[in-house]
């Protein structure tokens, strides 16, 4: 038969063009990681192999416990500014919309839900694989559960209550972490969008699969028990056990559309025809297929979901460009540990060349079948003097300097993966530096920890939570209402970070006084950023002692009222006293003008008087000089009027100064 192309193209199935992407991406794979994260693994566990000795020659099997406090205390510090202060993710509504209301709800059902899903287990495991392995991945699946909780229920028309429990049957999300011998991807992506595939190849109970096909979601086909695979078991130290195991394949992504249709037609659905008469079919088809053994299909369908996203979410703990594996703690601090482990398990091979008892013998000289040994109140037999046949050996003692470089290796391992002991890094947390040192030295350990934080809430956590609302808007409407929201992530600053901020906290809080109004907002942070149990308590009692007392407001403002009317009853006071100053200024002066003018009189009479008889002129000199003295009497008269009337009003005229009273002209001028 000739080979044809086409034929081929035909001959092949869907099963069989997915498996051949797996197996080559699982090539790749084992070629270029497996080894390593096998050894990640061991050195995380604490378990020794053959192959991580550094020497032909070493004995000692020790394995240093300083990468495996980086990794836990890394992995804390996301899990506790992820998880520590409960809430961990928030919802925000759509734009122009007003109401609230459903955004609450929305929280507080989803909250619910991952609480019984035990979904904060799932991501802290996944937490866990990212840094050991570098890449934390995790699965969305769906399940329908059967929800069981007390009830009551009125029997016998209403006489008598029966107690029992209610059920109701639910669509709830949940995720599986996926370890990274079990997950496969495209080699030429760095993300999971932007794959031609992934794939979940793992080993599950053969009862299972058989469940799922007695309720149609597999197809009823003969699924037998495979052959155990050392490669996919996800714990490498155990023993493999090979009993009613099934080999699944989950396999979500694109596949050639006529693969697809055909085993639509296969699996006896009928292929819709979705584009226009005399339009192209796509090249691909986003579907999920589910293979069993690497050759038995179980199921294959377009992608379901509304979203059209895949149900996989994974990050890495520290980005490599170009990469889909990430970098973890374990890869960061390696060289260190290897160091270390080697200098110890060096030290500790020759201890035990200078500890344990060693005799140098001369075997010509001991009875023949001696057998010797060297323990206390052994017997010795010689022929002949045994301290000229016996004599203690030993190699020598120790390098006292190995002390030194163990300790200078672990803090290497500290400053690769940037995780802190509680012993803290020598010179430079734990006291013997300065406090400058101090915070430079903290503020570069925090922001490692940030960044992986952020990438984190960007690539794993918010995707979680997008997806898992979308698929319950999809599957239970009911319940969820369906509308386009935005989700933010809730974690804060984790542990360390914490403490530092307290630490700065007070030594501000040192410098300020008491009554001075951002004390209590320093003292909330303070209380805010602790670990305490009561923490919520304590923040609502602060802040309610900060909200002023309305009784004590009463209080201030009446006797506030009370000393501004005492004000003004003075300045009123005052103003009195003045305008009966300036009334008394002006009568005296208009008395002053009077006496004057009464003593230009009296002169002018006292003149008169001593004058004699003469001819006309004096005449008309004594006329005019009665006259004068006339007009002076009536000046007199009018001044002393004036004057009296300026004292009786002069307080009713306050701000408004009296002009003085003009000298009178002489008239003889």
């Amino acid at each position: 038969m000739d080979f044809n192309e086409d034929s081929f193209i035909i001959e092949q199935t869907l099963e069989d063009w997915v498996m051949d992407k797996t197996n080559n991406w699982r090539d790749h794979y084992e070629s270029n990681y497996k080894e390593q994260f096998d050894e990640y693994y061991r050195l995380w566990r604490g378990i020794w192999q053959g192959s991580d000795s550094m020497r032909s020659s070493e004995r000692s099997k020790i394995i240093s416990p300083a990468l495996q406090q980086a990794v836990e205390s890394s992995v804390a510090e996301v899990e506790e500014a992820t998880f520590g202060r409960g809430k961990w993710f928030d919802l925000k509504d759509n734009y122009g919309d007003t109401e609230s209301q459903d955004v609450q709800v929305l929280r507080t059902l989803i909250t619910e839900d991952f609480e019984f899903c035990r979904i904060r287990k799932a991501v802290a495991e996944c937490i866990l694989n990212s840094a050991i392995y570098g890449t934390g991945v995790g699965e969305i699946v769906l399940e329908e559960v059967i929800d069981t909780r007390p009830a009551t229920q009125t029997i016998m028309d209403g006489t008598a209550e029966a107690v029992g429990v209610e059920t109701s049957e639910r669509t709830v999300v949940k995720l599986r972490p996926v370890m990274p011998q079990n997950f496969l991807i495209d080699p030429a992506a760095t993300s999971i969008e932007e794959a031609l595939g992934v794939a979940i190849d793992e080993f599950v109970p053969l009862h299972q699969v058989e469940m799922l096909q007695e309720s149609g979601v597999y197809r009823d086909v003969e699924v037998t028990v495979d052959a155990p695979d050392d490669d996919l078991e996800a714990d490498l130290s155990l023993a493999v056990y090979s009993d009613n195991k099934v080999r699944l394949t989950k396999y979500y992504g694109l596949v050639p559309t006529y693969l697809f249709d055909a085993a639509q037609e296969e699996d006896g659905v009928e292929v819709v025809e979705l584009t226009e008469e005399g339009d192209e079919k796509p090249k691909y088809t986003e579907a999920i297929v589910i293979i069993a053994n690497g050759g038995t299909l179980l199921k294959v369908e377009a992608n379901p979901y509304m979203m059209k996203d895949r149900p996989v979410v994974a990050f890495a703990w520290d980005a490599v460009p170009s990469r889909f594996w990430g970098r973890g703690v374990c890869e960061k601090g390696y060289n260190s540990q290897k160091a270390l482990d080697t200098e110890l398990r060096a030290r500790i091979d020759a201890l035990s060349l200078t500890v344990h008892p060693m005799m140098a013998v001369d075997a010509s000289r001991l009875p023949r079948g001696t057998k010797l040994e060297i323990r206390p109140g052994k017997t010795i037999l010689t022929n002949g003097n045994p301290a000229e046949i016996l004599q203690p050996f030993k190699f020598g003692n120790l390098d006292p300097n190995t002390f030194n470089q163990a300790a200078s290796l672990q803090n290497m391992v500290q400053q690769a993966t940037g995780a802190i002991d509680a012993a803290g890094i020598s010179g430079s947390i734990n006291g013997e530096g300065t406090a400058a040192g101090i915070s430079m030295s903290l503020g570069a350990l925090i922001k490692r920890h940030k960044r992986t934080l952020i990438n984190f809430q960007e690539s794993f956590l918010l995707p979680f939570v997008r997806k898992a609302a979308y698929r319950y808007m999809q599957f239970d409407p009911e319940r969820y209402p369906v509308s386009d929201y935005k989700f933010v992530a809730s974690s804060s600053l984790g542990i360390i970070a914490r403490e530092y901020e307290v630490t700065q906290l007070v030594q501000l809080l040192q410098t300020m006084s008491p009554e001075s109004p951002l004390y209590p907002a320093l003292i909330e942070s303070i209380v805010d950023n602790m670990n305490l149990s009561n923490r919520e308590e304590l923040i609502a009692r602060l802040k309610k002692a900060a909200e002023p007392d309305p009784q004590q407001q009463q209080i201030a403002q009446a006797r506030a009222q009370a000393e501004m009317a005492m004000q003004q009853a003075q300045t009123a006071a005052f103003e009195g006293q003045a305008a009966d100053f300036r009334a008394r200024a002006q009568k005296n002066a208009a008395e002053a003008a009077v006496v004057q003018f009464e003593a230009e009189t009296d002169r002018i009479k006292a003149v008169s008087t001593n004058m004699t008889e003469g001819d006309a002129d004096d005449k008309e000199f004594e006329k005019r000089f009665r006259i004068a003295e006339l007009l002076l009497k009536e000046k007199s008269l009018t001044n002393k009027d004036n004057a009296n009337a300026n004292a009786q009003t002069g307080s009713r005229n306050l701000g408004q100064p009296q002009q003085a009273n003009q000298q009178p002209q002489n008239p003889m001028q």
